[in-house]
């Protein structure tokens, strides 16, 4: 008998990840599959719910909404600074991006969206928010995590 996928399960997936028009964003193929453990938050929330209940051997296709996926664009993460904020940068272009402190301490990833002059248009949303996303997953394995396993989680 085939061992479901629920919480605390290591699931190892194959997939590959579109938008909605059909253009290819991410996949394991040609690569080892994807390995996380289930109810602990490693995969978007979408995602993980659709392969709950599922067995090794079993195909899903998901769409994730992104509100179950990297979220809707928030206005309030795109802003405009000065360019004295990119200290011992000389030249800054559209699509570079940069990791940022949060006034939390927390690492957030920026991208450049406009220059004008001085004026830097900065984007600190995730490059999938508001996206309609298409998963393809095949389940290759489903076990038990073990107590090491989950103590190493508890650990991280």
């Amino acid at each position: 008998m085939s061992t479901a996928i629920a919480d605390n399960h290591i699931v190892s997936i194959h997939y590959t990840l579109t938008d909605s028009e059909g253009t290819l964003i991410d996949s394991s193929e040609g690569s080892d599959p994807l390995n996380y453990i289930h109810g602990v938050g490693g995969i978007i929330p979408g995602l993980e719910k659709a392969l709950a209940g599922k067995v090794e051997g079993d195909s899903v296709q998901v769409q994730v909404s992104p509100e179950e996926g990297y979220g809707e664009v928030m206005d309030e993460l795109i802003q405009v600074i000065g360019k004295d904020s990119f200290e011992g940068v000389d030249e800054i272009e559209v699509g570079m991006t940069f990791e940022a402190n949060t006034p939390e301490g927390q690492v957030q990833r920026i991208v450049v969206k406009a220059v004008d002059g001085d004026e830097i248009t900065i984007d600190a949303n995730h490059p999938l928010a508001g996206v309609q996303l298409q998963f393809d997953v095949d389940i290759v394995s489903v076990r038990e995590a073990s107590d090491e396993e989950m103590a190493k989680l508890a650990v991280d």
